[in-house]
């Protein structure tokens, strides 16, 4: 899929873990694995909302578009 997550390098930038991420998003852990290895779909524009209010970030912060991106990753919007 070209939309590359990068979910993974914020949360390293902010050093925080997924797990409490996940506690002030309001998601489960394991949704925000899924998220950052890119196997959704689509995320719901609340969710986006509410990871950028947590990481201090934009959007374009967590995904970009790659259009020859490798990642065929399948599921379902979180």
């Amino acid at each position: 899929m070209p939309i590359v997550v990068h979910l993974d390098v914020m949360l390293a930038k902010r050093k925080m873990r997924s797990r409490e991420l996940a506690e002030r998003v309001g998601i489960t852990e394991q949704n925000i694995s899924l998220l950052k290895s890119g196997k959704v779909r689509g995320v719901r524009f609340d969710t986006l909302e509410a990871i950028c209010q947590a990481l201090d970030c934009q959007p374009g912060d967590l995904l970009s578009y790659e259009p020859d991106g490798s990642d065929a990753g399948h599921g379902e919007p979180l």
